[in-house]
């Protein structure tokens, strides 16, 4: 790290971080290198100073989060890496005092931020903040210097009633720059003495923020966000430069996202999405990230904010509220139409880095996405005629990936406006993977999906690991979803080479698509049967789900079924079992048994069975089952009302429980999506409305 040498001091601190300092944990090497690290911070002749102190500010800010804990090391032994590292940072928590007003920025962000984590003297680390605010010209480290004071607040009680005044009084400070004034705002509500106005007066001072300079026709691809303050908008890193809006970008001969070095592209695509969803754009995102955090359940305040945000004058502003807006949606309940339109307003063709970032979001909402149905549409038909049928597979990398995303999103509400384009590209070599992810919700467009997909699982190569977790998986699907029997022939064939192959996950995932067709895939009952003997287990219970659907004949099944039930496939039994219902009185015994154990999600899949198969004599035991299993665990409330559903009367003593999850604000069910916590609600209004 004291090397002259560039390249050295690149790969020494890579080596650190990845071996002493990984993932941000701290081990007793960590802890045992302390003293070195100081060494080189404190000497002005090391090279990449600032490099070092903020490696120190990382080390102890994990420490700090860690507490008094012991913890296992990696050798298996007791830890006290993290409590020794604390201690040597309060140790030489007048270093960090230096460090505060460092010539460097670098060492002097760090410095601030030390100010606030390892001084336990509260006056005088809150008199060296104070004295910082003035002395500092730049906004990053003066939002730092606020959220700093507001870290120190919380940490020490001797310093929250001095920090929380003077917070307060610099929010009311007209002679304070307004992103300062919101900071103390913001903070001051971190500190739990936020008040009714906080909303109102953050909206007043966003109004009042001066725009970045406008640099092309949109935001850059900016930096990855670090801090309180880093930002991107206005300055790209490197990798895309705006112009005319037509942005170029590295890999842009890449239009095809050919699998590269054997990974999927869209697994390279997951790696570009995750550095995308870590930039930021303006300085006062982390700060509104805050106080959104801050606000919590308060949804119709926080949808005043990002309404503001939305409309700022600041693209950097507005593009980072995009992914706030999205996170509000999908985490909470409530009345959001009018942010769907605002997301809606930002698909702006001469914009495609925002226009793409607003589509992606509008993608996963789900039928809460409805109304921007017609933006979308009008940005999809409005790209295809300026640049043609071809558009999905426009040259250039952001307009490409903008009008992918608003198509996406367009075909995920079931429009079959988003067809033509499709069709595009599944019958092309551009990014045919992404059309795939969202063919299936085109039920009217079968007929030429149907020929296309089974074209693309024709010709993916089963023996390749990667196909399993990709390509294959979603084109089953695809199928599955599209209902065509048409799609049966290529599915029994993709079964048919993933057994010759002993890809087991493969060929589950071939039987469940054929399952759902039930005897329209009675020709591909030949391949099938010997599988229901298969040696994997999954592979095996798939066969008999797929078994079940196509003959209706359970004389066979339920012994076989009753053996998996002692198996890891234990849940798929179950199900399968409840589908056969009443002939499968043979398992009720061992599903019984099922009931006690100790995973929530056994204890559901047997007592839906438990209803399926004995009906009314077993309501009691399984409404109570379904009830203490979804009170544990909210993920399996639209298993648990799917039952209730079917159990008609029997499911009254269940409504308390419907009313207080109508009520709840959160959130609910499978995975946390919105899709899911719509049927949910959906399920719950109508038991409700047949039991009230």
């Amino acid at each position: 790290m004291a090397s002259p040498d560039a390249g050295a001091r690149k790969k020494a601190f890579d080596d650190y971080y990845g071996a002493a300092h990984h993932q941000g944990d701290v081990y007793p090497c960590t802890a045992a290198s302390l003293p070195f690290l100081f060494a080189l911070a404190d000497d002005e002749a090391t090279p990449d100073r600032g490099a070092v102190v903020r490696l120190l500010l990382s080390i102890g800010r994990e420490a700090v989060d860690c507490g008094e804990h012991v913890y296992l090391a990696p050798e298996g032994g007791e830890s006290t890496a993290a409590a020794d590292s604390v201690a040597m940072m309060r140790e030489r928590s007048h270093t960090f005092l230096a460090y505060a007003q460092d010539p460097d920025p670098v060492v002097r962000r760090a410095g601030i931020e030390g100010l606030g984590l390892f001084i336990d003297d509260a006056d005088r680390a809150f008199g060296a903040l104070r004295e910082r605010l003035p002395e500092e010209g730049g906004s990053v480290e003066r939002l730092l210097v606020v959220s700093t004071v507001a870290t120190l607040a919380l940490r020490l009680p001797a310093a929250h009633t001095a920090a929380t005044a003077w917070l307060a009084d610099l929010a009311d400070d007209p002679r304070t720059e307004p992103d300062i004034r919101l900071a103390a705002l913001v903070h001051h509500a971190r500190c739990g003495t936020e008040h009714d106005d906080a909303v109102p007066a953050a909206i007043a001072l966003l109004r009042r923020l001066a725009p970045a300079p406008e640099h092309g026709s949109g935001p850059t691809e900016g930096r990855a966000g670090t801090g309180s303050g880093a930002c991107a908008c206005g300055g790209g890193n490197g990798q895309e430069t705006e112009g005319d809006g037509e942005t170029e970008t590295e890999g842009e001969d890449d239009a095809e996202g050919a699998t590269r070095n054997g990974v999927p592209p869209q697994v390279t695509a997951a790696f570009e999405d995750l550095d995308r969803h870590g930039r930021l754009h303006a300085p006062t995102t982390s700060l509104l990230r805050t106080f959104h955090t801050v606000l919590g359940a308060r949804v119709p305040e926080r949808t005043a904010l990002l309404t503001e945000q939305l409309r700022s004058r600041d693209r950097g502003i507005r593009y980072d509220a995009i992914r706030m807006a999205q996170d509000l949606i999908t985490s909470w309940r409530g009345e959001h139409t009018g942010l769907v339109l605002l997301l809606a307003d930002c698909l702006l063709p001469q914009d495609p880095y925002t226009a793409a970032a607003a589509a992606e979001s509008l993608s996963v909402l789900g039928p809460v996405g409805e109304p921007a149905r017609e933006a979308l549409a009008a940005h999809v038909a409005a790209y295809r005629a300026t640049h043609g049928p071809n558009a999905w597979a426009a040259p250039k990398a952001l307009p490409r990936r903008a009008h992918q995303e608003a198509v996406m999103a367009l075909a995920a509400l079931g429009d079959p406006r988003a067809l033509p384009c499709l069709l595009t590209a599944l019958d092309g070599a551009v990014d045919a993977w992404r059309a795939v992810q969202v063919a299936g919700r085109l039920r009217p467009g079968a007929g030429e999906l149907v020929p296309r997909l089974s074209r693309h699982l024709a010709v993916a190569d089963m023996s390749n690991p990667w196909v399993g977790m990709g390509a294959a998986g979603a084109l089953m699907y695809a199928l599955a979803e599209l209902g065509d029997a048409a799609a049966v022939p290529a599915l029994t064939d993709a079964l048919t080479t993933a057994v010759r192959h002993e890809r087991p996950a493969i060929a589950a995932s071939a039987l469940k698509a054929l399952t759902t067709f039930g005897t329209e895939a009675v020709s591909a009952l030949e391949v099938i049967r010997p599988l229901a003997e298969a040696a994997d287990v999954n592979l095996r219970a798939a066969a008999l789900a797929a078994l079940r659907a196509l003959e209706h004949d359970p004389a066979d099944l339920v012994p076989r079924l009753c053996d998996l039930l002692d198996t890891h496939a234990h849940h798929d039994a179950a199900d399968i079992l409840g589908l056969i219902g009443p002939p499968a009185a043979a398992a009720l015994p061992r599903l019984r048994t099922m009931l006690t154990a100790g995973y929530e999600w056994t204890r559901v899949h047997a007592a839906t069975a438990l209803w399926d198969i004995a009906g009314e004599a077993e309501a009691d035991t399984v409404l109570a089952t379904l009830l203490a299993a979804w009170e544990k665990n909210g993920a399996t409330s639209n298993n648990v009302l799917a039952c209730l559903e079917r159990m008609g009367p029997a499911a009254a003593p269940a409504l308390p429980r419907l009313r207080t999850e109508l009520a709840q604000a959160r959130r609910s069910g499978r995975f946390g999506s919105v899709t899911n916590d719509e049927e949910l609600q959906h399920t719950c209004r109508t038991v409700l409305t047949r039991l009230s």
